[in-house]
C-alpha cells in the first residue's frame, strides 16, 4: 500500500473523471481556486491591494517556494508566463556569435525547438540528434522505434557536441516517450566542453526530485506536474550564466525600481544582479497567488515522495498488465523503470500500426471516465501523487477491457 502524499480531498476530483494526463494539463487544487477568488475579490476593491503584502510580497513568496522544489536559492528564479517564454529570454539573450549553434535531441517539444530555431536570422544553427537506434520525429515520427533500457542517449548527445555548440537544449522528461534524461551526466560533460545545458523542466517538475548541479537554466510552467493554471511558472538561471544574459529591459529589472521615494524617472540605475533582471515586467498576481499555493501543497508533501507513489503506481499497472496483448511493452517499460529511465508519463508504444487504433481505445477509455492522451506514437498514462491504486485498478481495467480485445485493436503491440 501507499498512502497518496497529495490528499485527493485537496482536488475537485469525481468518480466520472479519472483524469492521467497532467503530462497535457494538471487539476488546480481546490486552495487554488479560494486564493484566486480572494485576489479578485481583492481586485474589485483596488484599495483593499497591499503593496508590499501583494505587488511584492506574492512574487516573493513564490520565488521562494520555486526555489525550494528545485532546492535552489530564490535569487536565481525568474518568474515567467510559460516554458517558452523562459527559454525564449534565455535565447534571446544569449551573446551569440554568427556559426554559433544550438544541439537538441530529435523530437524535442516546440517550446523548446522554435525559440532556437528563432535564432537563424542571427546565424545561430539549430542541430538536433537522434537519441537512439530508429529514433525518428517530425513526419516521421509515428515510424520512430521507442527507446529501450539499453539506449543511451547521453553517450550520443555528448558525442554530438561540437567546437561551435554553445548550447545543449533538451527536455529533462520528454513529453512523448516519457524518456528521463541524466542531467548530471549531460552537466559535467557540458561543462568540461565549455557548453550551457538549458533544460526544458515542465514534464518533471513536480513530480522528480530536481538537482541543478551542471546545469545552466531551467525553465517550466506551471499548469502540468506543478497543478496550476495555464500562464505562470518561472525560470532558474545559475549566476554566473544570468550575468552573460542580456536584461529584459523591464522597469522592475532594475535598482530601486518600487522605491517611488527616488523619481521613476531617473534613470541613472543598474540593472539588478538576481532573476528579477530577466523578468518580463509586472507579475500576473492573480496566477502566482495560485502557482503559489499549489507550490506550497508540493513542497509540503515533498517531491521524493511524490516520486516514489508515482513509481509504486506504475509498477502496479504494469504488473496488471502482465501476461496480456501489452506484454512486449510491459517488459520494455518495466526495464526503463527499474533503470530510473522514467518519469511520470507511461508511454505505451503503438507498435507500428499508425494512429487509428490507438486512438479508437484512448475514445473507449473517455467513455469510460478515464482520461489518457495520444502523442506522436504513444499511449501517455501519467499519476501525480494525489492518485490511489483504485485508480491504477481502474485503468488497467480499462486497457483490458472488450475494447483492447474485441475488434482487434492492439494485437500489433510489441
Amino acid at each position: 500500500m501507499s498512502v497518496p502524499p497529495l490528499n485527493p480531498a485537496l482536488f475537485h476530483l469525481d468518480k466520472d473523471h479519472l483524469w492521467v494526463m497532467h503530462c497535457s494539463e494538471g487539476p488546480v487544487p481546490r486552495a487554488g481556486m479560494r486564493v484566486a477568488r480572494a485576489f479578485m475579490q481583492k481586485e474589485l476593491q483596488p484599495w483593499e491591494v497591499r503593496w508590499e503584502e501583494d505587488f511584492q510580497g506574492i512574487p516573493a513568496a513564490l520565488r521562494a517556494e520555486a526555489a525550494a522544489l528545485l532546492a535552489g536559492r530564490p535569487e536565481d528564479i525568474s518568474l515567467s508566463p510559460t516554458t517558452s517564454s523562459g527559454l525564449v529570454t534565455v535565447a534571446q539573450g544569449f551573446p551569440w556569435k554568427p556559426g554559433d549553434e544550438v544541439l537538441a535531441p530529435l523530437g524535442e517539444f516546440p517550446s523548446n525547438a522554435w525559440p532556437w530555431l528563432a535564432l537563424r536570422a542571427r546565424g545561430v544553427a539549430f542541430r538536433e540528434v537522434s537519441l537512439w537506434e530508429g529514433h525518428r520525429a517530425g513526419a516521421e515520427a509515428w515510424e520512430s522505434e521507442p527507446p529501450r533500457a539499453e539506449s543511451n542517449p547521453e553517450t550520443r548527445l555528448i558525442k554530438a557536441i561540437g567546437p561551435r555548440t554553445r548550447i545543449l537544449a533538451l527536455s529533462w522528461v520528454r513529453f512523448q516517450d516519457g524518456l528521463k534524461l541524466d542531467l548530471q551526466r549531460l552537466g559535467a560533460a557540458c561543462r568540461d566542453r565549455g557548453v550551457h545545458l538549458v533544460v526544458d523542466g515542465i514534464q518533471a517538475a513536480g513530480t522528480l526530485p530536481a538537482s541543478l548541479e551542471g546545469l545552466s537554466a531551467f525553465a517550466t510552467g506551471g499548469h502540468k506536474g506543478l497543478l496550476s493554471p495555464q500562464g505562470m511558472g518561472f525560470l532558474w538561471t545559475e549566476e554566473p550564466f544570468r550575468q552573460s544574459l542580456s536584461p529584459s529591459g523591464t522597469w522592475l529589472a532594475v535598482e530601486d525600481a518600487t522605491d517611488f521615494s527616488r523619481p521613476s524617472t531617473d534613470f541613472d540605475r543598474a540593472w539588478l544582479a538576481d532573476g528579477r533582471s530577466l523578468e518580463p515586467g509586472g507579475p500576473n498576481l492573480l496566477q502566482a497567488s495560485t502557482l503559489l499555493e499549489s507550490l506550497r501543497l508540493i513542497n509540503e508533501a515533498g517531491v521524493p515522495a511524490i516520486a516514489d507513489h508515482i513509481a509504486f503506481l506504475q509498477t502496479g499497472l504494469l504488473g496488471a498488465l502482465e501476461g496480456s496483448i501489452w506484454g512486449p511493452e510491459v517488459e520494455r517499460l518495466r526495464l526503463l523503470l527499474q533503470g530510473g529511465r522514467l518519469g511520470s508519463i507511461l508511454a505505451f508504444h503503438h507498435g507500428g500500426k499508425g494512429p487509428d487504433r490507438l486512438n479508437r481505445l484512448l475514445k473507449a477509455g473517455y467513455r469510460q471516465g478515464v482520461f489518457a492522451s495520444v502523442r506522436e506514437g504513444y499511449l501517455r498514462v501519467a499519476f501525480h501523487g494525489y492518485h490511489t491504486e483504485a485508480d491504477v485498478d481502474r485503468v488497467a481495467a480499462w486497457l483490458l477491457g472488450p475494447t483492447a480485445i474485441v475488434g482487434d485493436p492492439l494485437h500489433f503491440i510489441g
